[in-house]
Protein backbone atom coordinates (compact mmCIF):
# COMPACT_ATOMS: atom_id res chain seq x y z
CA UNK A 1 0.00 0.00 0.00
CA UNK A 2 1.41 3.41 -0.66
CA UNK A 3 1.46 6.06 1.50
CA UNK A 4 0.62 9.97 1.21
CA UNK A 5 1.53 13.21 2.79
CA UNK A 6 -0.64 16.08 1.97
CA UNK A 7 1.18 19.07 3.10
CA UNK A 8 0.10 22.94 2.66
CA UNK A 9 -0.06 26.22 4.30
CA UNK A 10 -2.29 26.20 7.74
CA UNK A 11 -4.81 23.74 8.14
CA UNK A 12 -5.52 23.32 4.24
CA UNK A 13 -4.24 19.55 3.73
CA UNK A 14 -6.25 18.19 7.41
CA UNK A 15 -9.34 19.82 5.91
CA UNK A 16 -8.73 18.57 2.19
CA UNK A 17 -8.01 14.88 3.70
CA UNK A 18 -11.27 15.25 5.79
CA UNK A 19 -13.18 16.21 2.89
CA UNK A 20 -11.63 13.00 1.14
CA UNK A 21 -12.90 10.67 4.23
CA UNK A 22 -16.25 12.27 4.16
CA UNK A 23 -16.52 10.56 0.39
CA UNK A 24 -14.23 7.54 0.32
CA UNK A 25 -13.91 6.56 3.49
CA UNK A 26 -11.13 6.61 6.70
CA UNK A 27 -7.84 6.38 5.12
CA UNK A 28 -5.14 5.22 7.50
CA UNK A 29 -2.25 5.51 4.55
CA UNK A 30 -3.05 9.81 4.14
CA UNK A 31 -0.90 11.74 6.88
CA UNK A 32 -1.12 16.06 6.74
CA UNK A 33 1.66 17.85 7.63
CA UNK A 34 0.23 21.26 7.92
CA UNK A 35 2.83 25.10 8.12
CA UNK A 36 1.05 26.64 10.52
CA UNK A 37 1.73 30.37 11.26
CA UNK A 38 4.11 30.26 14.01
CA UNK A 39 6.45 27.63 12.77
CA UNK A 40 9.06 27.34 10.75
CA UNK A 41 11.26 25.49 8.74
CA UNK A 42 12.75 23.58 11.28
CA UNK A 43 9.55 22.88 12.77
CA UNK A 44 7.70 21.69 9.40
CA UNK A 45 10.38 19.11 8.69
CA UNK A 46 10.42 17.47 12.00
CA UNK A 47 6.65 17.17 11.80
CA UNK A 48 7.26 15.71 7.89
CA UNK A 49 10.36 13.44 9.35
CA UNK A 50 8.61 12.22 12.28
CA UNK A 51 5.75 10.52 9.90
CA UNK A 52 8.51 9.26 7.19
CA UNK A 53 10.91 7.88 8.71
CA UNK A 54 8.60 4.65 9.42
CA UNK A 55 7.59 4.67 6.00
CA UNK A 56 8.99 3.04 3.13
CA UNK A 57 7.52 4.59 0.34
CA UNK A 58 5.19 7.46 -0.06
CA UNK A 59 4.26 9.85 -2.06
CA UNK A 60 3.53 14.14 -1.37
CA UNK A 61 0.94 16.13 -2.67
CA UNK A 62 1.62 19.79 -1.53
CA UNK A 63 -0.56 23.00 -2.21
CA UNK A 64 1.59 25.46 -3.87
CA UNK A 65 4.46 25.13 -6.28
CA UNK A 66 6.94 27.96 -5.10
CA UNK A 67 5.60 27.65 -1.42
CA UNK A 68 7.39 27.34 1.68
CA UNK A 69 6.10 23.36 2.06
CA UNK A 70 6.82 22.59 -1.30
CA UNK A 71 10.58 24.25 -1.56
CA UNK A 72 11.54 22.85 1.84
CA UNK A 73 10.19 19.59 -0.02
CA UNK A 74 12.20 20.20 -2.93
CA UNK A 75 15.56 20.80 -1.03
CA UNK A 76 15.07 17.63 0.26
CA UNK A 77 14.84 16.12 -3.02
CA UNK A 78 18.01 17.93 -4.21
CA UNK A 79 19.85 16.51 -1.58
CA UNK A 80 19.48 12.96 -2.50
CA UNK A 81 15.80 11.83 -1.20
CA UNK A 82 13.50 9.62 -3.14
CA UNK A 83 9.72 10.63 -3.13
CA UNK A 84 7.35 11.59 -5.19
CA UNK A 85 6.29 15.52 -4.54
CA UNK A 86 3.02 16.64 -6.79
CA UNK A 87 2.40 20.73 -6.18
CA UNK A 88 -1.41 22.53 -6.82
CA UNK A 89 -3.09 19.57 -5.18
CA UNK A 90 -6.92 19.22 -4.76
CA UNK A 91 -9.38 17.01 -4.23
CA UNK A 92 -9.63 15.28 -7.49
CA UNK A 93 -6.02 14.06 -7.12
CA UNK A 94 -6.40 13.00 -3.05
CA UNK A 95 -9.50 10.69 -4.30
CA UNK A 96 -7.52 9.23 -7.35
CA UNK A 97 -4.67 8.20 -4.90
CA UNK A 98 -7.59 6.15 -2.96
CA UNK A 99 -8.93 4.61 -6.13
CA UNK A 100 -5.37 3.87 -7.46
CA UNK A 101 -4.56 2.53 -4.24
CA UNK A 102 -7.79 0.01 -3.76
CA UNK A 103 -7.27 -0.99 -7.28
CA UNK A 104 -3.18 -1.54 -7.19
CA UNK A 105 -2.52 0.98 -9.83
CA UNK A 106 -0.87 3.80 -11.00
CA UNK A 107 -2.39 7.24 -10.61
CA UNK A 108 -1.94 9.64 -12.80
CA UNK A 109 -2.29 12.88 -10.34
CA UNK A 110 -1.24 15.29 -12.79
CA UNK A 111 -4.09 14.69 -15.33
CA UNK A 112 -6.86 14.12 -12.99
CA UNK A 113 -5.77 17.45 -11.49
CA UNK A 114 -6.05 19.48 -15.07
CA UNK A 115 -9.20 17.22 -15.99
CA UNK A 116 -11.21 18.25 -12.65
CA UNK A 117 -10.52 22.21 -13.49
CA UNK A 118 -13.75 22.71 -15.74
CA UNK A 119 -16.03 26.16 -16.20
CA UNK A 120 -19.32 24.85 -15.61
CA UNK A 121 -20.81 27.36 -16.92
CA UNK A 122 -19.22 26.84 -20.28
CA UNK A 123 -20.31 23.47 -19.82
CA UNK A 124 -23.96 24.51 -19.16
CA UNK A 125 -23.74 26.36 -22.09
CA UNK A 126 -22.78 23.64 -24.02
CA UNK A 127 -25.26 21.48 -22.79
CA UNK A 128 -28.15 23.44 -23.80
CA UNK A 129 -26.85 23.94 -27.23
CA UNK A 130 -26.79 20.30 -27.49
CA UNK A 131 -30.59 20.16 -26.39
CA UNK A 132 -31.91 23.13 -28.58
CA UNK A 133 -30.57 20.96 -31.49
CA UNK A 134 -32.39 17.82 -30.36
Amino acid sequence: MNHLLLVSHGNFCTELKKSAEMIMGPQDNIYTVPLLAEEGEKEFLAKFEEITDSLDHFIVFSDLLGGTPCNILSKKLMSGESFELYAGMNLPMVISFVNANLLGSQGDFVTEAKESTVNVNELLKAAAFDEEDE
